[in-house]
């Protein structure tokens, strides 16, 4: 709120300065004093961690893994193998069920079984679906 000129001068006769807006470069100076006062005296703040996936946690202990027989440190993601505990990447890939049915039936295919659609088909050369032969 603004102060009329009567106001101004009668502060200024009791020796009180009119309070300035500090600048742009102040106030960002003020921020960044208030700060490194917040952080210097307490602990920072632990970071979120994101959650692991499941069957997979973080090493407690240096180690080496089984299967590649290279050393991973404390705090590295590690998974549990059929020899002990290694990497992620070194553990084998479980199939999905889509891709374990197509491999059956790519077998299947393979093998020589025969499937509906490899029926032999009715129709007569030049001749349209209606006029094929009656079914066997």
């Amino acid at each position: 709120m603004g102060q009329t000129p009567a106001q101004k001068a009668a502060k200024a006769a009791r020796g009180q300065q009119p309070k300035k807006r500090p600048g742009k470069a102040q106030r960002a100076a003020a921020k960044q004093a208030q700060a490194a006062k917040k952080t210097s005296g307490k602990k920072l703040a632990a970071k979120k961690t994101v959650p692991l996936p499941r069957g997979v946690v973080r090493a407690a202990h240096p180690g080496t893994c089984p299967a590649c027989f290279k050393d991973y440190d404390k705090g590295t993601v590690i998974t549990k193998l059929s020899d002990g505990w290694g990497h992620r990447a070194c553990a084998p890939r479980k199939p999905s069920a889509a891709e374990l049915a197509f491999a059956r039936n790519k077998a299947r295919i393979e093998s020589g079984e025969t499937f509906r659609s490899q029926k032999p088909s009715d129709w007569r050369l030049g001749s349209s679906p209606s006029s094929s032969r009656p079914a066997r």
